[in-house]
């Protein structure tokens, strides 16, 4: 391999990262010690997503890219011909520590391609993160890719060093692979993620025992799906996803709309990656997660994919209509949960304002209830405030209709007067009384 600067690898190595979207610093606790820099825990940690909202900045890179496989979807296949380089451990470190010094960055995203195998490549990441570790004494978030087909020691002692490590499976289908990734097993990919989700359990137990006991992977553990690459339905991806968060203890799913980056004729002719699919799963997994619905529920066999206009909660009450409408004062926490325009905060400030009195379509809205939706699904007191007939068709004509105007519209002033506004929690004390 020709010498390359570490500059010029710097560019190429986070280009090369780019299209790996499990990245997120959510569920991390880590703090600072002694002598140390960096701080992972909530208030130190501050482009990816936290669990609660925050922007964080991570230096996002790979190893190396080169890699043995020639997987059909990925850029840096073996057949493709584009520059590569190889960070050595040592240099990814010193990275991080200076760009984390001028606050460049708040923590470390680290993947790599397989080169020259998977032993090997797992051996550099852990290398990297026990000099950040040990030497530097870096106490900041830290996800690392475990490498399928790496020795399980290697994972598992990476696995006590960072926050959170993640296995992409890529595609969801042994068919899918068999078409595209040919070099790689399923049963390999799924493996090492069944072997950390089963060690983050036992390390969450024995830490309920004793807080010295050390942490593993305290942040979780991650995958990504490609979607878009194969025929293979949002029924099947969801299922999958379903699957992997009760068996292997799964942190999150991360859906990637295929970016066509190969002439391959396996692959398929896209003029843009499928964005509004991916949006549509990233919002399932959200029902399935905390809404308490299941992939059969969302979809099926007559009906494998989902709406591209309309949300899958909406999709689903339209299917389901027999269901509604619910009087808002009676029905219980989960099926609220279930009504369009009802989110998880929404439904639980619904029973918090209820046990003072009766709720009518007006306290809703200062409950932060999506009426332009939820309307269609509710009644308050008896009264149904559709102005609709109750019909599928009607109903969803109504839910796809693009707005017209904007009503009552008041363009914000630079010193808006602070005095008017009512926050969402100033409207609930207003309806229970309480302070």
């Amino acid at each position: 391999m020709l010498l390359v600067e570490v500059l010029e690898k710097l560019n190429i190595l986070s280009a090369a990262a780019k299209y790996d979207v499990s990245c997120s610093s959510s569920g991390s606790n880590r703090k600072n010690k002694p002598g140390g820099v960096g701080n992972a825990a909530a208030s130190g940690i501050c482009h990816s997503w936290s669990q609660d909202g925050r922007c964080i900045s991570l230096l996002k890179i790979l190893q190396t890219n080169f890699c043995v496989y020639d997987c059909a979807y990925c850029v840096n296949r073996a057949s493709n011909d584009l520059p590569r380089a190889a960070f050595t451990p040592e240099e990814v470190a010193d990275l991080t520590i200076n760009f984390y010094r001028r606050n460049y960055i708040e923590g470390l995203f680290l993947s790599s391609a397989v080169w020259p195998n998977p032993n090997q490549t797992m051996e550099a990441l852990l290398r990297t993160v026990k000099l950040l570790r040990t030497q530097y004494r870096f106490n900041g978030y830290i996800h690392v890719k475990a490498i399928p087909g790496a020795d399980w020691r290697l994972i598992a002692e990476t696995g006590t060093l960072v926050d959170r490590m993640s296995v992409n499976i890529e595609l969801p289908t042994s068919e899918s692979l068999q078409l595209l990734a040919p070099q790689k097993k399923r049963e390999n990919i799924l493996q090492p993620m069944k072997l950390i989700g089963s060690q983050i359990v036992e390390s969450q137990e024995e830490r309920k025992q004793s807080r010295k006991a050390p942490s593993f992977v305290p942040a979780g553990q991650s995958t990504q799906l490609i979607v878009g690459a194969t025929p293979d339905t949002d029924l099947r991806i969801l299922q999958l996803s379903e699957s992997l968060y009760r068996r292997v203890h799964l942190k999150r799913v991360y859906y990637s709309a295929y970016v066509p980056v190969s002439t391959n004729p396996k692959l398929p002719t896209l003029a843009s990656p499928p964005l509004n699919r991916e949006h549509r799963l990233y919002q399932a997994d959200w029902l399935l997660r905390f809404y308490g619905f299941e992939a059969k529920e969302l979809l099926n066999e007559a009906s494998p994919n989902f709406h591209l206009q309309l949300d899958p909660k909406s999709d689903w009450a339209l299917r389901n209509l027999h269901l509604f409408p619910l009087e808002v004062n009676k029905a219980d926490y989960r099926f609220l949960l279930r009504v369009p325009g009802i989110g998880v905060k929404s439904a639980q400030r619904i029973l918090t304002a209820r046990r003072f009195h009766s709720l009518d379509f007006e306290d809703l809205q200062k409950l932060g209830v999506v009426m332009k939706r939820a309307r269609y699904f509710l009644t308050c007191k008896g009264k149904y405030f559709g102005q609709i007939p109750y019909r599928e068709e009607a109903i969803k004509e109504k839910l796809l209709a693009k707005p017209t105007k904007v009503e009552n519209y008041t363009q914000l002033a630079l010193f808006s007067d602070v005095e008017n506004q009512q926050p969402v929690q100033d409207a609930l004390t207003s309806i229970t009384g309480e302070l």
